[in-house]
């Protein structure tokens, strides 16, 4: 992630808080209208003390109207201001919210691999509410109490330059507190994020996987893991706090002293000579008004610096390349022939090869098998087809052109995929099977559940193709969750369909009604079937058997049995075990 500069990070900021610019504008008018207003107060002293020693009828009449036109003027200032900023702000949620999210759907498979689900969603929702605080909340402070502090500085300078002078010296040593505090409010700030993100990432393993915990009674040691990363996040928002509570005192002691300083110096003969009563009361009020501006003024530095750490996560988020999508092509209905060139690929540069030198052409509408020994490459050789990772070495082509000259959504709406690890929406039935389609019809969704076996179970739930699924199928059994999974690669209707063991995990019974819906849906398109199961790939035109990364075997079930190798080996302990 790139190292920003506090306004570098605050011009992208605000660069989101710029396409709001009217409602912008209309509540800068707001604080400029609450920031006179609130002015006048002194001036309204003013008038008010010299009136008193020299009262005419007029003064009577004037004052009154006076202290009604500058409260109306305030309530006017206030509200355009609080209303159209809380406008701004949360449209700048929702457009860094959609934008973070967007740009999460098409990083590369390896950012996901390094990164746990908890601290994503972090980004998504906590770290995005701490960078409109900053762009929104203290531009609003920034606004509101900058603009009063600009127009009391004004008034003094113009009842009593020499005095103001004076009094503006503290300043200097305001700046080096407020930023002293900055550099440790950002510092703290990053370090309460990431607790954040690690407090998400505990509560959503051990609430998702809530029946391995219970199953494994390790209830008390998830307890134990939560409690130490919300302990953390809790003495970083201590420390946060204290930092707070000192500065503002600390600066506040600074406007007093000023202020004592000022008073005295005022109340000196000479100068009183020069001011009548009014000017002096006016003067000493709009300088007591300067404290609580100024307060809030130091305040809103906690959440600068809450913000702009939140945003050197995010902007380097947002500057992670996505996928790489160089093709040009679009494929419309691909034949389905595969070829796979010198394949080699590794995780990363130091890590070591997990495919090496792989050649496999494949025909169109052939079934090829790939077994071997867990780790031995096959789900990653797979996922190298729709294009989740690049080959390090060697190139693969469907349809003789290379899979990277595709255009890459275009492509995977080409192949279809259908896991041991089944991922259902918490939605209904019939926008599963159709998911990415949501115009189809119901018919052809029944259709795609008919030919996977899975129509019969569906019409006997409550709600038939309106039922909904629960989080990730929870109210489905594994057989049925599969199924549906065969019913949206059946709706999807590619060319290319891949198996990764589909049936791996199933009851007997469950393999039975796949098996069935499996021959429907491989007839007539290129099928990999990865098979844990070798009862269930004796049918596959050529099965293909890998170990540690390489090819080393390939033909047909009776060919690999009569070869006696590694097949069958693999083979004869399946059945030995089974025996």
């Amino acid at each position: 992630m790139s190292r920003f500069s506090s306004w570098a990070l605050y011009r992208q900021l605000l660069e989101y808080v710029r396409t709001e610019w009217r409602s912008f504008a209309l509540a800068v008018v707001g604080y400029a209208i609450y920031a006179a207003s609130s002015t006048a107060l002194a001036e309204m002293m003013k008038r008010l003390i010299d009136g008193i020693q020299e009262p005419d009828a007029a003064f009577r009449y004037f004052l009154p109207l006076f202290v009604i036109g500058m409260f109306a003027a305030r309530g006017v200032g206030t509200f355009l201001g609080t209303y159209f900023m809380s406008n701004v702000a949360r449209n700048v949620v929702h457009r860094l919210r959609c934008n973070v999210f967007n740009h999460m759907l098409h990083l590369p498979g390896r950012f996901f691999d390094m990164h746990s689900s908890g601290h994503l969603i972090s980004r998504v929702t906590y770290h995005v509410e701490q960078v409109t605080g900053a762009a929104t909340n203290a531009i609003t402070v920034i606004l509101r109490e900058g603009l009063f502090v600009i127009g009391l500085i004004g008034y003094l300078l113009w009842t009593n330059w020499l005095l103001t002078l004076i009094f503006l010296t503290v300043t200097p040593l305001i700046g080096l507190v407020v930023r002293y505090t900055s550099k440790r409010f950002r510092k703290i700030s990053r370090r309460i994020q990431n607790s954040m993100g690690d407090v998400t990432h505990v509560a959503s393993e051990a609430l998702s996987g809530y029946r391995v915990v219970r199953t494994h009674g390790a209830e008390e040691y998830e307890k134990r893991r939560f409690e130490a990363a919300s302990n953390y996040n809790r003495e970083q928002s201590i420390k946060e706090a204290m930092t707070k509570a000192t500065s503002t005192p600390v600066i506040q002691l600074l406007v007093a002293l000023a202020l004592a300083g000022l008073v005295w110096l005022a109340m000196a003969p000479e100068l009183m000579s020069t001011m009548t009563p009014g000017e002096f009361v006016a003067f000493i009020t709009a300088a007591s008004l300067l404290a609580k501006p100024i307060r809030s003024l130091t305040d809103v530095n906690s959440i600068i610096q809450k913000g702009l750490s939140a945003s050197q996560e995010l902007f380097g988020l947002l500057e992670q390349p996505t996928e790489v999508d160089e093709g040009r092509r679009d494929p419309k209905r691909l034949t389905g022939d595969v070829r796979f060139e010198s394949v080699s690929f590794a995780y990363a540069e130091d890590q070591p090869s997990v495919l090496e030198q792989i050649e496999l052409e494949v025909p169109a509408g052939e079934m090829v098998a790939i077994v071997g020994r867990s780790g031995s490459g096959k789900s990653t050789l797979m996922s190298l087809l729709p294009r989740f990772y690049r080959p390090t070495q060697g190139r693969i082509l469907i349809d003789d052109v290379d899979i990277q000259e595709y255009r890459l959504s275009p492509l995977r709406q080409q192949i279809a995929l259908v896991s041991q690890q089944v991922t259902l929406f918490n939605t209904t039935i019939a926008e599963n099977i159709a998911y990415g389609a949501p115009e189809s019809t119901r018919e052809s969704v029944e259709e795609a559940a008919k030919a996977a076996y899975a129509h019969e179970f569906i019409e006997r739930l409550p709600q038939g193709y309106d039922t909904l699924v629960g989080d990730n199928g929870v109210m489905l059994s594994g057989g049925q969750r599969q199924r549906l999974a065969i019913a949206r690669a059946i709706f999807k209707d590619a060319p290319i369909l891949i198996l990764d063991e589909a049936t791996s995990a199933l009851d007997t019974e469950s393999e039975r009604y796949i098996q069935r819906a499996l021959e429907v849906v491989c007839r007539d398109r290129t099928t990999f079937v990865i098979a844990h199961r070798l009862s269930t790939i004796e049918r596959a035109d050529r099965i293909v058997v890998m170990e540690q990364g390489e090819l080393i075997e390939m033909g047909t079930h009776a060919e690999l049995l009569a070869k006696g190798g590694a097949y069958a080996s693999l083979h004869q302990l399946q059945f030995q075990e089974k025996a």
